[in-house]
């Protein structure tokens, strides 16, 4: 009942003038922290316990030995409160097992001692902070992991910059290709770089819509900021709200602690909804008022959240098509859709695919530091054949394969094997003649139907004599 009337009481900032380190734990924004208190005192850890949870952020767990401790780091705790006097480890041996398996825990030493020179050794040991224990050690504890809190955020959002950053999102780096409907391409996304525009990226599987969208966050003056992406049909239909939202802690059954949603996430920077087009048309109607309003409510909460983030969404389907067949909201369309950029297949960019190609040989040999190796002129011939159905994604995989098949320097015809999952992958993989891809046409069909002439011939709607003559041909033809 206490619990509740303090939870009650947190929500509704009536602690603000009371206790202001509680206020301003809530504008970290940040994920649940899971802290670990070892104490063998039970009371007093139950206190502190008792205490740090009325962060409804904190997942707080009491352990009593220093072997306890030990065994539950596999939890990947974010701070540890550690007590000196444990009596299965002392704590100065404990802090240095722990930094042996994880140097970069945050330990906050608790102490019953107040001599100067402990402090000091343990805070050269490593220690963040040293506490002693007294009347005011919950209030002590509080700010020190506020303190280090803020620190990990801030340590993870320069980690996270620098991780984007070194990938060098640059239009040359990232979209490889000198054909003019690339370029085309590259000068849409220009026209996005210089203002906040929705934008709506089309374009067959595998061509690389999410490359394009980070193409435009990284360019653009929030490229310092998250870049938050949610594949629609990865997501089970029954979590897509609360990972768009985020929810309460006890929202629903399993929601043991409050979770921060993607839109919420993404503020300050761009969120890309790839397979918009998967959306449940319910969830539809949510996510349209959410453009609209700039705003989200978590699952189980009331309060209203802001959020300022780039829109960037990317469909394999025609989503005016899907308005007009009742599965697309037409109000959500037309909020969406912004600065349209259609992604040209493969198969219509020309020499693009050699430079892909060659560009996915660089990039495995230098990954698997591999000897340079090249293509042969008769790969590259074969290559420019093939109508590659999976776009860029299958061609970095056949080229990927290639280099391992690759017996010596070059990378022989052999070595670039298409696997098509499609029934028909002969159909316009290569370059042939019509006569060429109605022989191949004919022999498909009478394979399936086990060289059974009269049935491939009324499948076909042709003359048995036509397949006869194919066959007679082919038989001629392996003869000699």
């Amino acid at each position: 009942m206490v619990y509740k009337l303090i939870s009650i009481l947190w929500k509704k900032n009536i602690f603000v003038n009371y206790f202001p380190y509680i206020s301003y734990s809530k504008s970290l924004n940040m994920n649940s922290l899971k802290i670990h208190i070892v104490e063998d005192d039970s009371f007093f850890g139950e206190t502190l316990k008792y205490y740090l949870k009325l962060n409804p952020d904190y997942e707080v767990q009491l352990f009593q030995t220093g072997k306890e401790c030990i065994d539950n780091l596999y939890l990947k705790p974010d701070i540890i409160c550690l007590d000196f006097g444990l009596p299965d480890i002392p704590g100065d041996i404990l802090l240095k097992k722990i930094k042996d398996i994880n140097n970069k825990i945050p330990i906050i030493i608790i102490s019953g001692q107040e001599e100067i020179e402990v402090a000091v050794n343990f805070l050269k040991e490593g220690a963040n902070d040293y506490i002693t224990k007294n009347d005011h050690s919950k209030e002590l504890l509080w700010n020190s992991i506020l303190k280090i809190r803020e620190n990990l955020s801030l340590v993870n959002e320069v980690e996270e910059l620098k991780e984007k950053l070194e990938q060098k999102f640059t239009f040359e780096n990232s979209i490889i290709g000198k054909s003019d409907v690339i370029k085309a391409v590259f000068n849409k996304i220009n026209k996005a770089l210089t203002t906040n525009i929705n934008v709506s990226i089309t374009g067959e599987t595998g061509t690389g819509k999410e490359v394009v969208a980070k193409a435009i966050h990284y360019n653009s003056d929030k490229k310092s900021k998250p870049f938050v992406a949610i594949n629609m049909a990865a997501i089970p239909k029954e979590l897509v709200e609360s990972e768009f939202f985020g929810h309460e802690k006890g929202a629903f059954t399993g929601a043991d602690s409050r979770k921060t949603g993607k839109f919420e996430q993404a503020n300050g920077g761009t969120i890309f909804l790839d397979e918009i087009a998967e959306l449940d048309l319910n969830l539809q109607s949510k996510l349209l008022r959410v453009i609209q309003e700039r705003e989200v409510t978590r699952l189980g909460g009331n309060e209203p959240i802001k959020f300022n983030a780039r829109l960037i969404i990317a469909t394999h389907k025609d989503l005016a098509q899907e308005v007009k067949k009742g599965n697309f909201r037409e109000d959500l369309y037309y909020r969406i859709i912004g600065l349209p950029i259609e992604l040209p297949p493969l198969r219509e960019r020309g020499s693009d695919t050699i430079l892909l190609a060659k560009h996915f040989m660089d990039l495995f040999v230098k990954e698997n530091k591999m000897k340079p190796i090249s293509f042969a002129k008769e790969s590259l011939d074969k290559l420019n054949k093939y109508a590659f159905p999976g776009n860029i994604r299958e061609l970095k995989s056949v080229v990927d394969l290639a280099c391992v098949m690759c017996d010596g320097k070059e990378v022989q015809p052999d070595d670039l094997i298409f696997s098509s999952v499609s029934d028909t992958n002969f159909f316009l993989s290569e370059e042939k003649t019509l006569k060429e891809y109605t022989n191949d046409i004919i022999l498909h069909y009478l394979k399936k139907n086990n060289n059974d002439v009269l049935k491939t011939a009324k499948k076909l709607d042709i003359g048995k004599s036509t397949i006869y003559n194919l066959i007679q041909t082919l038989e001629t033809k392996n003869n000699n």
